[in-house]
């Protein structure tokens, strides 16, 4: 591709999703910071040095995406979906263990998580599946080969164990299923199966998943153990006001009530609400609404059935995490583990995102294109 044609794709790009990335990336590496901040006479953790590091690399990913031919994808599908089941599979027997659980690789002196990517590979198989040329199985066959190909990584993903990433996949298969045209009447039946065998799933759950839960049906159950992160994150939520307490003000984080564990990730909502406050909040979900928004319009932009279901598997990963991430930040759904797109601390997830976002952005530079 020559410069003249790098520039032209380039300038078909959906800049409103260029910017809405680009303020979350920004917001995310600065309340990073606030998250490791205690006094101006501490030393702040490295985080938001690396969450930089990784944005840059993720932006050049972001770029490579874009200008490649999302139809390439689709060629190389089975293999991207068998390298990250080979990358699960390695993550339970030579896998960094970190409290307890075995989520990580170590390639090449550099720790990734493979579940991250593994959530891309499923969306690409899928897409790919149902998007070949007379492939639209409006039978009962082609729904059990996609049950198929989420379950293997939905195991693989829980017995880490990391039940929250693992059931991501089930609302992105949903919806794709569903663009792909196949009955609401077999979607709500999958959806009463999953429901009659949540039964089996809270017996195989580890007591830490159980409390929980439990704390979550019961908030007084636990205040001082499962409950302390619920608790004290929504006090930093609810203690921010309409315009927050100020940039590293934020008392539940900087006296460390609010774990410093836990508030650069899965919380890092919570620092943003306690210390920009509604306001701060509200452009947070503006800008998430705006990466929605471009990827639906990608997808409806989409030329063929693969690019169609690409964008909607992306649309709906990131979509699930914001949802529940949010959600779980203000007491409305169990504690989960699920970090929260582009702002969350964390490499692979940083990646897959923008890898994920570049994908939208081919689709969508191709609007015009023929196949």
């Amino acid at each position: 591709m020559n410069l003249a044609a790098v520039k032209e794709r380039l300038g078909r790009m959906d800049w409103l999703l260029n910017v809405a990335a680009g303020i979350l990336i920004v917001l995310g590496i600065l309340f990073i910071y606030s998250a490791s901040f205690q006094s101006d006479e501490l030393p702040v953790t490295g985080f938001y040095r690396r969450q930089i590091v990784w944005a840059v690399i993720g932006i050049g990913l972001y770029l490579g995406m874009t200008l490649w031919d999302y139809r390439r994808v689709a060629e190389l599908a089975g293999w991207i979906y068998a390298l990250a089941m080979v990358l699960l599979v390695l993550v339970k027997f030579v896998g960094h263990e970190v409290y307890g659980a075995n989520r990580w690789l170590f390639v090449f002196g550099i720790q990734i998580q493979p579940s991250e990517f593994a959530k891309l590979a499923l969306i690409i198989a899928v897409a790919r599946y149902w998007g070949r040329p007379g492939s639209l199985q409006r039978d009962g066959r082609g729904t059990i080969i996609t049950l198929l190909m989420a379950g293997l990584p939905f195991a693989l993903i829980a017995l880490q164990p990391d039940l929250g990433t693992a059931a991501v996949l089930a609302p992105i298969v949903l919806c794709m299923l569903f663009v792909a045209g196949v009955p609401l009447r077999r979607l709500a039946i999958l959806g009463l199966i999953g429901t009659l065998l949540l039964p089996v799933g809270w017996l195989n759950l580890n007591a830490y998943q159980r409390d929980r839960i439990m704390v979550f049906v019961d908030p007084g159950r636990d205040p001082l153990g499962a409950g302390w992160n619920k608790m004290q994150s929504q006090i930093a939520v609810g203690s921010g006001g309409l315009t927050g307490k100020g940039y590293l003000e934020g008392t539940q984080n900087i006296l460390g009530f609010l774990p410093r564990t836990v508030a650069p990730t899965d919380f890092i909502y919570s620092v943003i609400a306690e210390e920009a406050g509604f306001a701060g909040s509200v452009l947070v979900l503006s800008m998430f609404g705006i990466v929605m928004v471009s990827g639906v319009r990608a997808s409806l932009a989409a030329k063929d059935v693969f690019g169609r279901l690409l964008a909607v598997g992306v649309t709906a990963m990131l979509f699930t995490h914001i949802f529940v991430n949010i959600a779980m930040t203000i007491g409305l759904m169990p504690i989960t583990g699920l970090p929260l797109p582009l702002m969350s601390y964390g490499g692979s997830f940083m990646l897959s995102c923008m890898i994920g976002l570049g994908l939208l952005q081919s689709i969508y530079t191709r609007r015009y294109q023929r196949l």
